[in-house]
């Protein structure tokens, strides 16, 4: 329940920021006519995307068991692939997002009413058809034993919270460090990532695309009995069974390590030697000029 708690949170918080910059942006401009635009497109985005999670489910449930798990297990390593770059891309690009969407607005503006009404589907869509995947896959993969319910209620309060927080600080009620919220919720995404990909490569083996089905890398399962809280809550928050396979687990660190390493891997500092180049440019220049003023 937390996983999808934490999934709701973060990725409806991104989209709630979004629809935020871009309702204040046409308020302080003199638009607030052309909100009904914006609101258009986010309606149909977030259609759009409860339609792509519908699909997924029925399309799922129509199968056999072996296509269920061929098919849960690919729709899983897509997920964690989306999510992935997704969260590196946040960490990049959340710098520069208000300038970005207030220069498409400015476009769309220019454009009519349909224009800013795409920006606005376009801008929400993103981010509603990847949580409605990543959700559905860590749904699937924390749902067992007839707890898919608290699944859904964890992602839906988290997917509450976000709407919340970002009508709050649309309103100056909350100020909330966005660079540390993301990096944190970025890394433990991460964690919920490396769960589902494992969780995907159990599918995949279960369906027969994967050998290694039987061969067991650990089994606590005496010592951490599925159903306790204990094992509901390492499914629940990292993903993780009281046994895993060996191709599982493997799995599981070889994604996890190096994704975290190089998630909070510092940014390259500028470079010093353009900075270093133009102070004896600066002082030439300098020198030219007292030159100048010198002979006349």
């Amino acid at each position: 329940m937390f996983a999808n708690y934490l999934i709701g949170l973060r990725e409806g918080l991104e989209a709630s920021l979004v629809v935020g910059i871009l309702v204040a942006y046409l308020v302080r401009t003199g638009n607030r006519g052309r909100l009904r635009s914006v609101w258009l497109g986010v309606l149909i985005a977030v259609g759009v995307s409860l339609a792509f999670g519908a699909l997924l489910t029925f399309t799922s449930q129509r199968m056999s068991f072996t296509a269920q798990e061929a098919f849960g297990g690919f729709m899983s390593l897509i997920a964690v692939g989306f999510v992935t770059w997704m969260v590196f891309w946040m960490k990049k690009a959340s710098r520069n997002l208000r300038g970005e969407l207030h220069g498409r607005v400015e476009t769309a503006l220019a454009l009519g009413g349909g224009a800013l009404a795409l920006v606005a589907f376009i801008a929400v869509a993103r981010e509603g058809l990847e949580t409605a995947l990543f959700l559905w896959s860590a749904i699937q993969s924390t749902s067992e034993g007839g707890a898919a319910w608290q699944a859904v209620l964890g992602a839906v309060l988290g997917l509450a919270t976000a709407i919340l927080l970002g009508w709050l600080i649309y309103r100056g009620a909350l100020k909330l460090n966005l660079a540390t919220f993301f990096r944190w919720t970025g890394a433990a995404l991460i964690v919920v990532a490396a769960g589902v990909l494992a969780y995907g490569i159990h599918d995949l083996q279960e369906a027969g695309i994967l050998p290694g089905l039987d061969n067991l890398a650990f089994d606590a399962t005496s010592v951490i009995v599925p159903g306790t809280i204990l094992a509901t809550l390492l499914k629940g928050i990292f993903n993780i069974s009281p046994a895993m396979t060996v191709l599982e687990t493997v799995a599981w660190l070889a994604y996890l390590v190096p994704t975290m390493i190089l998630y909070f891997r510092p940014s390259k500092a500028p470079a010093a030697a353009p900075a270093a180049a133009a102070e004896p440019a600066a002082a030439e220049r300098e020198r030219v000029s007292a030159d100048a003023r010198d002979d006349a």
